[in-house]
């Protein structure tokens, strides 16, 4: 199991430029370029910039010195206290390379190392079982089938549907779903695909796990060039478009940045808002039917050179339509799990109001409660989803903030609220319920 302080799991520190298992011009490259930014640099701040040990680094410098691209500026009373800076000729040479590629960030690891790392940490990874989805859920007002199903997803790495009406609580159980996932994974910052560098590592989606002190200090003896991370959790709604699930271009860094599944690999992919995408759903799902059938994604550069990882992001889907309306039976049947989200029963609809409002620092009002569930909803015909009692709590303590008031649960702040979520005025809801 690749537990959250095993870091076991990051490659031992390479001591050589072969062991980077990377080309010695490569290497030049972002040393001179970085070189190049900042002037006289000591050796020991380059180690945090490009992410490599001060022994491969010596060896880099040593090969810059003797093609007389850079030169010792100064020199202290330890090996460690050295500083470096280019010469004319290596100026010259850096303005061309930064000219052609103006990365200059941590140094890669190499494309077969990560597909090495992929497939080792999927099979270390901890599966979810049927503890640790009742611990998670535990108190929780869903039916008990519907975390079965969704962790049983989890359990065998398949892909999952969620569907329902909006408000039922799709989105927050998936994103409950990823704290079942335990353990930590690799992400590597960079990874070169031939003359090419990929940025893999996104500070938003990559999280470090926490860690003792002890490994903490044992981190100094792994591979910098990979950061160890919680597995990771990628939520994103209608705002996912084609380009986003294929390698991207960014000019001004001179490379490319990975794909939103490739960044989540090693933990859940969520696809909120099915069917409002920019591309139809059964095209966006037909992008991974090879990853999800083969588990490997294809990836192409600018240049056409196309390149294979492993697809090791489970995905979640999500969509308040009904599942035809969206996808086609084909696509359908391409999806492992799918898992109906619909209303909660009255006693579990009164207890997650009362939950939320302890939740929310308000004190509960029976009187109040019964009223919304008795009348409110019973006249509307709204069912009782278990996204309600949150939204209509939010609302009653942002109209109490915006008068300046305390915050107080009642028939009539609970009517205000509900009007304000249906488009109906407050007199109007409250003559429907009377």
């Amino acid at each position: 199991m690749a537990g959250g302080h095993d870091t076991a799991l990051l490659p031992p520190q390479p001591k050589t430029v072969r062991e980077t298992g990377l080309e010695m011009t490569l290497l030049v490259e972002l040393a001179a370029k970085a070189l190049f930014s900042s002037g006289r640099t000591q050796l020991s701040s380059l180690t945090t910039r490009l992410r490599l040990s001060i022994n491969v680094l010596r060896e880099v410098f040593d090969f810059l010195v003797a093609e007389q691209l850079a030169e010792v500026a100064w020199r202290g009373d330890s090996d460690l206290d050295v500083q470096y800076q280019l010469t004319s000729n290596g100026r010259q040479r850096a303005a061309a390379w930064l000219e052609r590629s103006p990365y200059a960030g941590p140094a890669p690891v190499p494309l077969a190392a990560y597909r090495a790392m992929l497939q080792r940490q999927s099979a270390m990874l901890a599966p979810v079982g049927a503890d640790d989805v009742a611990a998670e859920f535990v108190g929780d007002c869903m039916p008990a089938d519907v975390h079965q199903l969704a962790g049983a997803a989890l359990h065998a790495h398949r892909s999952l549907l969620l569907y329902g009406p909006p408000g039922s609580g799709k989105s927050t159980l998936a994103r409950r779903l990823g704290r079942l996932l335990q353990g930590s994974v690799a992400v590597p910052y960079a990874v070169a695909v031939g003359h090419e560098i990929v940025l893999v590592h996104d500070t938003a989606v990559h999280q470090p796990p926490p860690l003792p002190a002890r490994a903490a200090a044992d981190r100094r003896s792994s591979d910098t060039r990979w950061a160890q991370c919680a597995r990771p959790t990628l939520h994103l709604g209608a705002e996912l478009g084609a380009d986003m699930l294929d390698l991207r271009h960014d000019p001004f860094s001179g490379c490319y940045h990975a794909p939103a599944h490739v960044k989540a690999a090693g933990g859940l992919f969520i696809v909120d808002d099915l069917g409002r995408q920019r591309l139809p759903a059964a095209e966006l799902l037909g992008r991974f039917t090879q990853a999800l059938d083969t588990g490997a994604d294809q990836l192409a550069l600018a240049g056409g050179h196309k390149f294979a990882v492993p697809f090791d992001a489970t995905m979640v889907f999500i969509t308040n339509q009904a599942p035809q309306a969206v996808l086609d039976p084909s696509s359908l049947r391409r999806i492992g799990y799918k898992v109906h989200v619909g209303p909660i029963g009255e006693g579990a609809y009164r207890a997650l109001f009362r939950q939320q409002c302890h939740h929310l620092g308000l004190a509960p009002d029976e009187t109040a409660l019964t009223y919304l569930v008795g009348e409110l909803h019973r006249a509307s015909g709204q069912p009782l989803l278990a996204g309600f009692p949150h939204a209509i709590l939010a609302r009653i303590r942002e109209f109490a903030a915006f008068l300046g008031e305390p915050a107080v649960v009642t028939p009539a702040s609970v009517v205000q609220a509900w009007s304000s979520m249906f488009a109906m005025a407050p007199s109007q809801a409250a003559g429907r319920a009377a």
